[in-house]
């Protein structure tokens, strides 16, 4: 058994307690290889945030669950290093799918797990998330669980049709389970297709496509229910269309990729919603700088010198996310 303590990290309690007071969001940042932890650490780090490094059940089979305790104690020391006296960072486990991979990781140093049973019947999903909470607490790890179903592919998860979250269910969810957090569903959707074009309009100026609006009602409501309750949305990367247009010009084929509008997780992150998960995002960043350098330099193969340009895009797109849409720059307790 490894503390997360032992590590550096923090849980999410008190981030998140002070982001639904303040209005703000948590950046949840899910990565898969150093280089998107270096620019998460420094993205978090130059701005004064909070961040949560979320990993995949994938994700951490890819990394090996060792390396990744490492990584994680490291990332601690880095932001440190870059002038963070008192970094808050959280290990947190995006998904999971088990209550026995919840034990792993929570016996692995992670400082919040979720456990995702919103596929099951609602009194499966509560004696599993109970579980998992009852085991979790023991050693102060925090727990998100998750009500209603998120479309779209992400790593293991695939759903082909989303079911908004049930707002007279929620009272009832969190108080059986004790979870800490809840993920719900408004709208948002897992992967860079979150739309198919028959949901969304077509800008007629420039041809994109324009995605649906969120069910704020249903926040609303739930809002409602559980008054200054921590409350997750997943699946809300916007595929920036600077990127699509990157990928595709260099040989890629993501026709009618789109996302959350910023301006709709900007007023997201004003209300309750505490955190927000983005993934897609960074892979579309990762794989624009490592395409376009492909392109003009086909002769390049030292991995620094397409990777490189990945980790500066990344760290722009980070940045970009804390300070102007989630708000969480200069949140630190101790700045």
């Amino acid at each position: 058994m490894i503390s997360y303590k032992e590590l550096g990290l923090v849980n999410s309690r008190e981030m998140f307690s002070r982001a639904v007071k303040g209005g703000y969001a948590i950046p949840a940042f899910n990565f898969n290889n150093m280089e998107q932890l270096q620019a998460i650490i420094k993205a978090a780090s130059e701005t004064k945030s909070p961040v949560i490094l979320q990993v995949s059940k994938g994700a951490r089979s890819y990394a090996n669950e060792t390396l990744l305790r490492y990584l994680a104690q490291g990332a601690v020391a880095y932001a440190k290093e870059l002038g963070c006296k008192a970094p808050e960072i959280v290990l947190h486990l995006d998904h999971g799918d088990s209550f026995e991979t919840c034990k792993s990781c929570i016996d692995s140093g992670f400082s919040s797990v979720m456990i995702d049973g919103s596929h099951l019947p609602y009194d499966e999903n509560v004696a599993l998330t109970k579980k998992v909470v009852e085991y979790a607490h023991q050693f102060d790890v925090t727990v998100e669980g998750e009500l209603g179903v998120l479309a779209g592919v992400e790593d293991d998860v695939v759903a082909e049709v989303s079911h908004y979250t049930k707002p007279e269910e929620v009272i009832d969810f969190v108080t059986k389970t004790g979870c800490d957090s809840l993920a719900i569903s408004i709208g948002t959707s897992h992967g860079a297709y979150k739309f198919t074009p028959e949901q969304c309009t077509r800008d007629p100026k420039t041809g994109l496509l324009v995605p649906p609006p969120l069910a704020f009602d249903i926040l609303d409501a739930i809002m409602e229910k559980l008054p200054g309750f921590p409350i997750v949305l997943h699946g809300a990367s916007s595929v920036p269309q600077e990127y699509v247009k990157i990928i595709n010009e260099n040989g890629g084929k993501l026709p009618d990729a789109v996302g959350i509008p910023e301006e709709q997780l900007r007023k997201a992150s004003a209300s309750a919603v505490c955190k927000i998960n983005i993934d897609s995002d960074s892979r579309l960043a990762f794989t624009a700088a490592v395409r376009k350098v492909f392109t003009e330099t086909p002769g390049e193969f030292d991995p620094r010198k397409y990777c490189g340009p990945a980790r500066s895009l990344m760290e722009e797109l980070y940045k970009h996310k804390i300070v102007n849409v989630l708000g969480s720059d200069g949140k630190l307790a101790e700045v």
